[in-house]
């Protein structure tokens, strides 16, 4: 058997909201969406989709998984990242990790 990853999904209380976010700092487009939910995909196609779904409640406590996005420029793209609305919530030795407009926490790492 083999599996493979195709999408990754983000609860979000405020979809027009994350759509834009993750739209901005991904560069995905809309592939289809509806009251509920919104896919992202790449341009081309190769990398795994991500997901927007609305949920009645807010996020809780720690993150139990979250993206590493690899950035060839880490500074300038965590900048870029909290331009968009992004907050940091701690730096190391070749990563930051930030929190999504609603909290939901994400790694930008020095590809």
């Amino acid at each position: 058997m083999s599996v493979s990853i195709g999408n990754i999904c983000i609860d979000t209380n405020d979809l027009a909201g994350s759509t834009a976010f993750w739209q901005a700092v991904t560069g995905y487009q809309v592939a289809s969406s509806d009251e509920g939910t919104t896919y992202l995909e790449d341009s081309d196609k190769t990398g795994a989709g991500l997901s927007l779904q609305v949920v009645p409640e807010g996020r809780e406590g720690k993150n139990r998984l979250h993206l590493d996005l690899f950035a060839d420029d880490l500074a300038g793209e965590v900048d870029r990242i909290r331009a968009l609305g992004a907050t940091e919530v701690g730096r190391f030795d070749g990563w930051v990790v930030l929190a999504d407009p609603e909290g939901n926490q994400f790694c930008v790492v020095a590809a």
